[in-house]
């Protein structure tokens, strides 16, 4: 009966001393990249730009349609992270994928691409297309440092794998894994963080 009460009692000091790590967490950013401004086209036909994402934090990727590797993972990992954001009651973000492959990934290709996914919110997606390729291969690595590159031959483009928080004046203050080991909680904590923090929400 004592070791019961005692294992009671050192659940119940755990369980404080989390709640407590929780309540003091406080919004640290690790990057300042200033995104460049752009007007871009989402999959629903509607315009997309970097004034019209201010005001409230984002989620960015680079993917294409065509990816044989790691676009598909990177898509469901951002749906997890959506429902994630969902159970956490936030409601204040959007979530960017710009293509790769601007020349293939129309509007209508991008919307048949997302609907293979169960996305809990489309509201808040924006998969953006409507500039070319070397735009494209410019603006990731001047805005996010991150390697886009049309090989010379085949149809597979070179990108990486990571997820960009943004905030709500178009700074990247974080980055994560995309692929693989993806924080999928630490990424919704770091959002309803920083929207309660900057937004006093």
């Amino acid at each position: 009966m004592l070791n019961r009460k005692l294992a009671g009692l050192i659940g119940i000091l755990v369980l404080s001393v989390v709640l407590s790590a929780c309540s003091n967490y406080k919004f640290k950013a690790d990057t300042e990249y200033v995104i460049e401004d752009f007007t871009a086209t989402n999959h629903k036909g509607e315009e997309v730009s970097l004034e019209s994402l201010k005001g409230k934090p984002w989620l960015a990727m680079f993917i294409f349609t065509n990816c044989n590797t790691i676009c598909q993972p990177m898509t469901f990992h951002m749906t997890e992270i959506q429902d994630a954001l969902k159970e956490r009651g936030v409601e204040d973000y959007n979530i960017v994928g710009f293509s790769v492959d601007p020349a293939n990934d129309t509007p209508e290709v991008l919307s048949d691409y997302i609907s293979n996914f169960t996305v809990s919110d489309d509201s808040k997606w924006n998969l953006v297309t409507g500039y070319d390729q070397k735009w494209i291969e410019q603006f990731a690595l001047n805005s996010f440092k991150s390697l886009v590159k049309m090989p010379s031959d085949g149809d597979q483009v070179i990108h990486g794998s990571t997820f960009y928080l943004v905030d709500e004046n178009g700074v990247a203050v974080k980055n994560y894994p995309g692929s693989e080991d993806v924080p999928v909680d630490t990424i919704a904590i770091d959002m309803e963080t920083l929207i309660q923090e900057r937004l006093g929400k």
